[in-house]
């Protein structure tokens, strides 16, 4: 894990910062001492004015929005941690993913990168140092085909816009990384467990034995914990991973069963 302070200074914006890993991020990130800009459709409480910007990045002018308030409040980034993404598609394999569900899949979990990174990569290029971290997902490897293949689909493009970006960008002084996570014990995770305990008569730990069968089992036996995927984020800007890019980072307890 990095020390105390290590990030001390680094401009960093973090995507969705105010729920779940991105949360997670935003909170160990600022105790290791980085200047912060975190945004969101809407800010909660506990999240200062001057941290956070209000905008939907699922459209071209919410991402310019953001880009525009880093220029203005931190003169640049040293550091994107793209942890924006999720899933509102319908259950029912491909016949139930019309065209909006499709194009509303590709809005949330790849074109909100696309577009931050082409805004911000060409000052981070010009002052020859940065890190960005695409957060993905196992699905890109491990779809579940009645409710997440739009999603999946969709992490795997971002998945490989990201291993692009860095062959491109890394000989100019930025480093690229992807950190794919699997089942990630969030605030949507947890109703979600309580939700099928519900429907099958069992508690929170029954409903999440569910979830953990439908993905062919973790053999760590739980989910993983937002700090855990945080702590990993927080090594990969710092400088102990100076020689790390184009790789991708699974922290999934085990789940994928191949190497």
């Amino acid at each position: 894990m990095t020390t105390n302070r290590e990030l001390t200074g680094k401009r960093v914006l973090v995507t969705a910062g105010t729920k779940g890993v991105g949360r997670a991020v935003v909170e160990l990130l600022g105790e290791l001492g980085a200047r912060i800009l975190t945004t969101a459709r809407a800010k909660p409480d506990f999240i200062p004015d001057a941290m956070f910007v209000e905008a939907d990045l699922t459209t071209p002018e919410g991402c310019a929005t953001v880009a525009q308030a880093i220029e203005n409040r931190l003169g640049g980034v040293d550091a994107i941690i793209h942890v924006l993404g999720g899933s509102s598609a319908p259950a029912g394999g491909f016949a139930a993913l019309d065209e909006t569900e499709w194009q509303k899949e590709l809005s949330l979990n790849l074109f909100p990168a696309v577009r931050l990174d082409r805004a911000l990569l060409p000052k981070m290029i010009e002052q020859r140092a940065g890190v960005i971290i695409h957060v993905t997902s196992i699905q890109n490897r491990l779809p579940l085909p009645e409710s997440t293949t739009a999603y999946a689909a969709a992490k795997a493009a971002l998945s490989t816009y990201s291993k692009s970006l860095s062959k491109e960008i890394t000989p100019k002084g930025v480093r690229v990384v992807r950190v794919s996570p699997g089942w990630v014990e969030t605030e949507a995770a947890v109703a979600l467990a309580e939700r099928l305990a519900s429907q099958a008569n069992t508690d929170y730990e029954g409903g999440k034995q569910i979830i953990m069968d439908a993905l062919g089992g973790i053999p760590l036996g739980r989910p993983c914990k937002p700090a855990e995927v945080a702590d990993l984020i927080a090594f990969l800007i710092s400088p102990r991973a100076a020689a790390i890019s184009g790789a991708e980072y699974v922290i999934d307890g085990g789940t994928i069963p191949t190497a």
